[in-house]
């Protein structure tokens, strides 16, 4: 059995999320996304690769919140791996899902079948944890593994670029050669830390645009690579079309020249697509 640090929670079935878990899939049709598995990350303290060790039935009258066609249980789970949390986790986690029913009224059998747990603390004791969302179990494979492993690590690290809250501001500048200009727009940030996005265009060239982090506009700085922290922050979360309040000009061209390197932006980024609703 591997070491872990034991935490302490308090069980209250009221407060914990009505999750019914993914089924397991082939690593080849994984149905998640980058998004998904991120939407799941970011709010997740706590996340645990484990196995089932019981699926006990909850009696329906003290589970009156219970979603209709669905059966409340309470698990717990033997650690397998701890994937993110601060202070680790015990040997054993507890929860409480509720699974759906199929046509015969039955839930699927999850007891000894692993999965990765998406949590957060309680603030009482004892092992409990409460999952972060109605879906936030989903079936392991050492392919997802991976990749929440590698998505934490980017949450995690220093320079991790931050959530954005709403563009403040975005200008063109035309350039002194007919053709050329630079379109900068300036976002705030959950942390208040700094991101910039600027679009050059030089005559005779394609438009170009980068992404900064900081109070200065990087000149080594680059568009995000797709399926990365950067590019989730951005694709998934910018507004459709630039808030006509954050356009400091009162030059109609200059704000249409703004209104169209945005718009060049979110093409290149692209869409952000989910199997589940964030």
């Amino acid at each position: 059995m591997r070491p872990f640090m034991i935490l302490a929670f308090t069980l209250i079935f009221s407060q914990f999320a009505l999750v019914p878990a993914f089924s397991q899939v082939p690593e080849q049709a994984d149905p998640l996304q980058y998004a998904d598995l991120a939407d799941l990350s970011v709010d997740a303290p706590i996340i645990v690769y484990a196995t089932v060790k019981e699926a006990i039935k909850v009696a329906p009258e003290r589970a009156p919140n219970a979603p209709p066609g669905t059966q409340r249980f309470y698990i717990i789970a033997s650690t397998q791996a701890l994937i993110r949390g601060q202070g680790g986790v015990g040997e054993t986690i507890r929860y409480i899902i509720d699974l759906p029913l199929d046509a015969r009224g039955r839930a699927p059998k999850i007891k000894k079948k692993p999965f990765i747990i998406f949590a957060r603390r309680s603030s009482g004791g004892g092992d409990n944890v409460q999952l972060v969302a109605q879906d936030a179990q989903i079936a392991w494979t050492p392919a997802r593994e991976q990749r929440v492993r590698s998505l934490v690590h980017e949450l995690v690290a220093r320079d991790a670029p931050p959530a954005i809250s709403r563009i403040a501001s975005a200008f063109h500048v035309p350039g002194t050669i007919i053709g050329e200009g630079e379109t900068q727009i300036f976002m705030e940030t959950e942390t208040g830390s700094p991101v910039s996005i600027t679009i050059l265009k030089r005559a005779g060239q394609q438009r170009f645009w980068a992404v900064s982090l900081g109070e200065i506009v990087d000149e080594s700085a680059r568009a995000p690579v797709r399926n990365s922290l950067l590019w989730y922050r951005l694709a998934c979360f910018l507004p459709r079309q630039l808030p006509a309040d954050a356009l400091a000009t009162d030059n109609m061209g200059n704000a249409q020249q703004a209104r169209s390197d945005y718009q060049m932006v979110l093409r290149d980024l692209g869409n952000c697509p989910r199997s589940r609703q964030p």
